[in-house]
């Protein structure tokens, strides 16, 4: 049997925050472009209000259980070209104080979403079918 290997998680204060920002937004979505600057950090969105096409990875859904709510999944998006560079790790998308220069929603709240991420481990990459240094 083959366990699933999930290539994105969120803490529990990120969790909290999306769970915030889902009441004022509706349903959310995180996309990574890997631009310069805060371009290189996960951008949330409104779900639908930045375009996916060909150029971007599915990482995932954060599956996100409010103290206070209904469960929910936001998914989580990653340019090509970047994926090529973070494919061998795990992300975990955690919150910090501190503005970002970006677009994302959580700016007002003198917030910013970043990835701490950790090497996948060799049973991960079997389980994702993938080989490292690929």
């Amino acid at each position: 049997m083959t366990t699933a290997v999930a290539r994105v998680a969120v803490t529990d204060d990120a969790a909290a925050l999306l769970a915030r920002l889902r009441r004022r937004h509706g349903e959310l979505m995180f996309h990574q472009s890997g631009g310069c600057c805060d371009g290189s950090s996960p951008m949330c969105y409104p779900l639908g209000d930045f375009i996916t096409g060909d150029a971007d990875v599915h990482l995932g859904d954060l599956a996100v259980t409010p103290e206070d709510g209904e469960a929910f999944a936001v998914p989580v998006w990653m340019s090509r070209a970047q994926f090529e560079y973070w494919r061998h790790t795990h992300l975990t998308i955690d919150v910090v104080a501190g503005r970002g220069a970006g677009f994302s929603l959580e700016a007002p709240e003198g917030v910013r979403f970043l990835v701490r991420s950790r090497l996948l481990t060799d049973a991960e990459w079997e389980a994702l079918g993938e080989r490292p240094g690929r």
